[in-house]
């Protein structure tokens, strides 16, 4: 099977929902991953496409535009680019998978034997979001054969607009993140931070509560706050500074698991808005993986069902979420892990891989036979 699949998100960006469920499917096919356009740095340039093949069975194609164009502009230019690139890798009737709606017309070349949308978040509530999203979504729903959602919220959501939605919650690689339960060597950047230590590893976004995280550390002034990823359409200046607050930047996948052995709690601090409202972490899990206790703003698709079974502490305000770290610290560690380990054993990357795979399978086999019915 072949897949190409059009995302804002960067192959070798924070490791998330994409990558975990594509190079899963790059073990048993292709997948042409196609990022978000970038503009050329240098302004000479003209349009180009950039591939790279990060892994077995993965391609990644990175277009170039001029460089006073950005983002999903020059449509019509990249589409015949990325024509010649359908040619050249003989792409033949894959199943078309979209991350973002708004490059609907870069596949209009294709014949998809299925049309996938992986709606892992509602986009048109992020900042910067383009305006026309909402119309290329409405577009992309009445051509999907399958819509898949990140999280219960956006399934509630999507449903009603497209018949053939499943609710495919965030999941993970507990034997990735399991290796921060046994001894880690604490990675240099770390190593000098005081403990208690209190982690966040995401990006560092409008979804991320500064607020809270500046009370806390002013509540808590013996505790370290450490914040590891990127930041992104807010400006650094704006981020909560304190001389417990340590940010230490974007950590590959592989190194995670050593951060996250050396703290004492992990917090998901996320600010409750429009951006973070339909929005399932795929944290929650790593971190209960990792063997830490939880501590979360009231996002819903945590409080239901981490917060309701008791597998996180929900707390909105600096004062709640420092009382409810400081008790996360005192609880029974082999009663938090036998609960987390209870959980984990009923999900994991590979069955929704398989999941999604049989519900295409069966999409493409359908359409196959109605295809030859009518001829």
């Amino acid at each position: 099977m072949d897949i190409v699949c059009f995302s804002h998100l960067r192959w070798d960006y924070v490791w998330q929902r994409p990558q975990h469920l594509l190079s899963r499917f790059g073990r048993d096919g292709r997948v042409i991953f196609i990022e978000e356009p970038l503009p050329n740095e240098d302004s000479a340039l003209s349009a180009s496409v950039e591939r790279t093949d990060p892994m077995p069975g993965v391609t990644v194609l990175r277009p170039r535009v001029p460089a006073h164009y950005a983002g999903w502009e020059l449509e019509s230019t990249v589409r015949g680019l990325l024509g010649i690139e359908w040619a050249r890798l003989r792409i033949n009737r894959p199943v078309v998978w979209f991350y973002t709606p708004m490059a609907l017309p870069l596949a209009l070349d294709l014949r998809p034997a299925a049309t996938v949308y992986d709606c892992m978040d509602e986009l048109s509530a992020f900042s910067e979001a383009p305006p026309l999203l909402p119309l290329r979504e409405r577009a992309l729903l009445d051509r999907a054969d399958l819509v898949f959602t990140g999280g219960p919220s956006l399934f509630e959501a999507k449903r009603r607009r497209h018949p053939r939605t499943y609710c495919f919650p965030s999941s993970v690689d507990a034997v990735h993140f399991a290796r921060a339960r046994v001894g880690q060597r604490d990675p240099l950047d770390q190593r000098g931070i005081g403990r208690p230590r209190l982690g966040f590893v995401g990006v560092l976004d409008e979804r991320f509560d500064s607020e809270l995280v500046a009370g806390m550390a002013e509540a808590s002034p013996g505790w370290s706050f450490v914040m590891l990823g990127p930041v992104a359409k807010v400006r650094k200046e704006d981020l909560p500074a304190s001389a417990n607050i340590h940010y230490l930047g974007m950590k590959r996948y592989e190194e995670l698991p050593s951060y996250i052995a050396g703290w004492d709690v992990a917090l998901i601090p996320f600010a409750r808005n429009e951006a973070t409202r339909y929005i399932s972490p795929t944290k929650v899990l790593e971190y209960m993986a990792a063997g830490k206790p939880v501590v979360s703003t009231s996002i819903a698709d945590i409080v239901r069902p981490y917060g309701v079974q008791g597998l996180a502490r929900i707390a909105d305000t600096p004062a709640a979420a420092v009382a409810a770290a400081r008790e996360a610290m005192t609880e029974d560690v082999n009663r938090r892990l036998a609960a987390f380990d209870r959980y984990l054993a009923e999900t994991s990357w590979d069955r929704t891989y398989r999941r999604m795979r049989d519900l295409i399978d069966a999409t493409v086999q359908r359409r196959a036979l109605d295809s030859a019915q009518a001829n």
